[in-house]
Order: structure tokens, then sequence, then C-alpha cells
């Protein structure tokens, strides 16, 4: 079974910076691309970022460029986003979720996590 599981969420102050985790299982991470996403109250999901299979190429939003940065820890099964310079429209509940290919369609995407909160907020 596909699990992945976020957490790191909380307020920080615009400007500030935050990294959240997903930890994944029942799986290989290698073989799977990890998407972040992203929902504000009454908005869509929407893709934040996306690390490929293999090599792991890493897309992101084009909101989000040059402020967040994603990455995998093999050893440790886990997913990061490093979220730096936070703009209150950040505001949102962060995801992720896994399947064969990246997409920015979060239907696209088989397994979810549970969501952690990030607000932006001073």
């Amino acid at each position: 079974q596909l699990q992945l599981v976020e957490s790191g969420g909380g307020l920080v102050q615009p400007g500030g910076s935050l990294r959240i985790s997903c930890t994944t299982s029942g799986f290989t991470l290698n073989y799977y691309a990890i998407g972040w996403f992203r929902q504000a109250p009454g908005a869509a999901r929407e893709g934040v970022s996306c690390i490929s299979p293999g090599v792991g190429y890493i897309s992101y939003a084009d909101s989000v460029k040059g402020r967040f940065t994603a990455s995998r820890d093999m050893a440790k099964n886990t997913v990061y986003l490093q979220m730096n310079s936070l703009k209150p429209e950040d505001t949102a509940v962060y995801y992720c979720a896994t399947d064969f290919n990246c997409s920015n369609d979060a239907k696209d995407f088989r397994s979810w996590g549970q969501g952690t909160q990030v607000t932006v907020s001073s």
C-alpha cells in the first residue's frame, strides 16, 4: 500500500522560511513521481512542484520558482519542500502525492497524504 504522511506545517511570518516533509512507505521512492500541491480555502488544488522518477528532475509552479526547493532523501524515504521568502498568498494546506509520472493535475495522482497547514501571517 502506498502511504504518504506530511508534517512540519505551522505559522510563519511573511519573509520567513519553513520546511515541510513527506514521509513515504510501501514503495520505492526512486521509481515514482512525488508531487507537492496546495489548496487554499475556496480555491482549487494547485500544483507546487514535482520530482520526476529516476534522476529526479524537479519542476515548479511559476508562483514559487526561486523561493521553494523540493528534494528527496532516499535513505529516509522522505521528500521535503523548503519554503523561503514566504508570502501570505502561500497560505494553504500542503499535500504530497505520488504516481508514476509528474503532472500539474491533482487527479492524475493515485495516492495522497493527509495534508499539513501552512499559514503565513504577521
